[in-house]
């Protein structure tokens, strides 16, 4: 339910429409008018394609990057090292020094690390996707002093291999197949098997859909620092009840993909982190009390040596996080710090050992802001960082050998983020590095040394820019990708800069919004509302931010005469500390949709918005919000298009919805009140759902259950199935541009575009 963006016939007659008013911008042998945008110049063609630079590596001294540039003689890419200072590049990888016997082409980079001494490169290629990324696919190794390239898991089938990284010392590569783990020694060839037990059902190294969508954890072993070891997660799914994909157009006859998948309250794998040699040999598993199926471990790592790993143990309902230290020997753990929240804990990823592995940092919410602390190995003593009140939103990069620490942070402006500074003994206040003439949405990549960033920076109305820049400067030094083109394709857009606001919903409750204006905006006609919403934990969408295809289309929508605004209401993952982000608790639906609507209601009283024609709209936890909003809410949306939604809580998994909302037998009417279906007699206005019918994360079950409830109550709506397409509705030639032009033509034809 985490997808945040969105993605998306009647008869002749609309078809016809279709034609017309949403793919031709001009008539029949004029010239078509540059500033208008039309369907097929977003989803059709590559007019407004973002460039890519990257992926970037810093060298481990911060002597230069590395990163990817077109070989125009022989094809693919080479790796070549940039010299901050200078500019002067190496190429270090020539891409045909990745021309493997019997292929034609240089191998395809797809992602690639180097071995600790940078005398050997890994290159992952031909990938495959597994859920939602490409995780699975060929592993080679180049050895650039003798300059052979070998194939790993020469045994295995194509595009199997997952994980695979280098030992420390670079000699050997440990990678998954099939659910096992496989040591590969580079010079001899020997392969060492390290798990044997790996089935459909009892994963080793990796994760199962549930794990890998709500943990984000993909990759599930680790080297220890002395490369002796590896620790890995297993996950036992046995017991899991399957849910059944059904395909009905690849075969001739209909066939099923089953998933171990947890739904609310239902049994979950058991999970277990066990050590073995990286030879082989019998695995010590860490001693964990309580049951394994009703807790989690969300993260695991070598705790700053070769004799311990550090894991953090949640509870069923995550409102508990165990920080564990598990003995590589004996298996003997113990519990050094633990955190407490009366909703629920997020998994911290921002764990750093420092002081020789006497110290830690840690991310709590304690003071009801999310803050940077350094904790004793031993649990004693904790020491704030940051503190005051704001959120650190994400931390960039912690240099304990100069004692910084970089970190993101928008004390005054909750759509935008910039780069801070400040010392780890907490003595200091934070610096500001980002420029204050520099508004918007920023991410950096901190060399080792913190001496440069790789700079990517964008708002609203802008495409992203990437700089090198020095720290604490801040200086530009030099630009490396500007997106001139499509900067210049954009300006020349018909289109006024969105203007960001707040809407006052009572009880001292400030909303933040922003709105997209026809270009042609005459402030003294009414104009049709189109609300896109999200509005679950999992995303935000008002961010000063480059929004990419969406921006286009939403454009593309106020051309046509529409005002596009978009509200984050309470219980979003904005930084405005933690009572705004968890007042949803055992709510979520409920509170969601009344702010929205009470942000409606306020918008309805301005001068330029025509109450009579207000349309909402949104995808995954924003499908759901929609239907809300048009079931509880019908005197107020005269039109929705809900895609992919949750119309039942229940129906959703384990992990997220329990982390939110408990079991239902524990919040019965939370459940009832938060899910839509439970509205469904209400529907009056004009609705559209679109789903996926090969959804592995939002089940298109749950649409079909919503459909039942409307043909009870003789409820006229519009369905759209697209068949085996996922969650994000996009396989298929042709599926972005049929999405976006079902959803096109359902808005015109029932919110009418324009100013009265």
């Amino acid at each position: 339910m985490k997808t945040k963006h969105p993605g998306w016939k009647k008869w002749i007659g609309p078809i016809i429409f279709v034609i017309i008013s949403c793919s031709s911008p001009g008539l029949v042998g004029q010239e078509p008018d540059p500033g208008m945008l039309d369907l097929d110049r977003i989803y059709n063609s590559s007019e407004f394609r973002s460039e890519r630079f990257g992926p970037v590596r810093w060298m481990a001294d911060g002597s230069g990057y590395t990163t990817l540039l077109p070989n125009q003689e022989h094809g693919g890419h080479d790796i070549v090292k940039f010299n901050p200072v200078s500019g002067a590049k190496e190429v270090l990888v020539r891409a045909d020094k990745l021309l493997a016997e019997g292929h034609d082409q240089p191998l395809s980079i797809a992602d690639y690390q180097w071995s600790e001494d940078g005398r050997q490169l890994m290159i992952f290629t031909n990938t495959r996707r597994v859920w939602r990324r490409n995780t699975r696919g060929d592993y080679w190794v180049l050895n650039r002093v003798s300059g052979s390239l070998k194939q790993l898991g020469a045994f295995a089938d194509p595009a199997t291999l997952m994980f695979a990284k280098f030992s420390p010392n670079g000699e050997k590569v440990a990678y998954v197949v099939q659910h096992n783990i496989f040591v590969e020694d580079l010079q001899s060839g020997k392969i060492d098997q390290i798990t044997f037990d790996g089935s459909a059902t009892l994963i080793n190294g990796t994760f199962d859909w549930v794990y890998e969508e709500e943990f984000s954890l993909r990759d599930g072993f680790r080297w220890s620092p002395d490369g002796r070891y590896i620790a890995y997660w297993q996950i036992d799914a046995s017991g899991v009840r399957e849910f059944y994909l059904l395909n009905n157009t690849d075969s001739l006859y209909p066939y099923i993909t089953p998933i171990q998948y947890p739904k609310v309250g239902e049994q979950l794998s058991a999970c277990r982190v066990g050590i073995a040699p990286s030879t082989g040999g019998e695995t010590v598993w860490m001693q964990l009390d309580d049951d394994p199926r009703n807790n989690y471990i969300a993260r695991m790592e070598w705790a700053a040596s070769s004799d311990e790993v550090v894991m953090q143990y949640l509870n069923r309902h995550q409102n508990k996080n165990r920080i564990v230290l598990g003995n590589a020997m004996t298996g003997k753990v113990r519990t050094i710090h633990t955190e407490t929240d009366e909703a629920w804990l997020d998994v911290v990823d921002d764990m750093k050992w420092m002081n020789g592995g006497n110290e830690f940092t840690w991310i709590s919410e304690r003071t009801g802001w999310r803050h940077v602390y350094i904790i004793s190995r031993d649990g004693t003593m904790t020491t704030p960082v940051t503190s005051g009140p704001y959120d650190v939103i994400s931390v960039v990069m912690i240099d304990d050998q100069n004692g910084d620490l970089y970190f993101m942070a928008s004390p005054d402006n909750a759509t935008q983020n910039y780069l801070y500074k400040t010392k780890l003994n907490g003595q200091e206040p934070a610096q500001r590095l980002t420029p204050a003439d520099m508004p918007g949405s920023h991410s950096y990549q901190v060399s080792p040394n913190g001496a440069w960033a790789i700079h990517t920076w964008s708002d609203f109305n802008n495409p992203p820019t990437t700089e090198l820049v020095n720290l604490p400067e801040h200086r530009q030094i030099r630009l490396l990708n500007e997106n001139a083109e499509l900067k210049a394709k954009v300006s020349g857009l018909k289109r006024k800069p969105v203007e960001f606001f707040t809407v006052n919903i009572g009880q001292g409750i400030q909303l933040d919004g922003w709105m997209i204006k026809p270009y042609n905006f005459d402030p003294s006609k009414q104009y049709p509302v189109f609300f896109y919403v999200y509005g679950e934990p999992a995303g935000a969408t008002v961010r000063d931010g480059w929004f990419g295809n969406n921006y286009l289309w939403f454009t593309m929508l106020a051309q046509k005469g529409y005002l596009v605004i978009s509200i984050d209401n309470r219980g979003t993952p904005a930084p405005k500390g933690r009572d705004w982000r968890k007042c949803v608790y055992l709510e979520i639906g409920v509170i969601s949709s009344a702010d929205q609507a009470a942000a409606a209601r306020e918008i309805s009283e301005w001068p330029f918005t025509d109450p009579e024609r207000m349309g909402i709209f949104g995808w995954s936890g924003g499908g759901s919000n929609t239907l809300n909003a048009m079931l509880r809410y019908p005197e107020i949306y005269k039109t929705g298009m809900s895609v992919a939604p949750v119309p039942d809580q229940r129906l959703y998994d384990a992990i997220y919805q329990e982390r939110y909302m408990r079991t239902v037998e524990e919040n019965p009417e939370g459940f009832r009140k938060g899910s839509p279906i439970s509205f469904a007699s209400k529907l009056q206005g004009n609705l559209l759902v679109v789903h996926g019918t090969g959804d592995d994360n939002v089940h298109y079950q749950g649409t079909e259950k919503l459909i039942n409830e409307f043909v009870k109550y003789n409820k006229q709506f519009t369905m759209m199935a697209y068949p085996n397409r996922s969650h994000g509705i996009y396989e298929g030639p042709g599926t972005t541009r049929h999405v976006y032009g079902l959803l096109t033509r359902y808005l015109l034809e029932h919110l009418p575009p324009g100013p009265k």
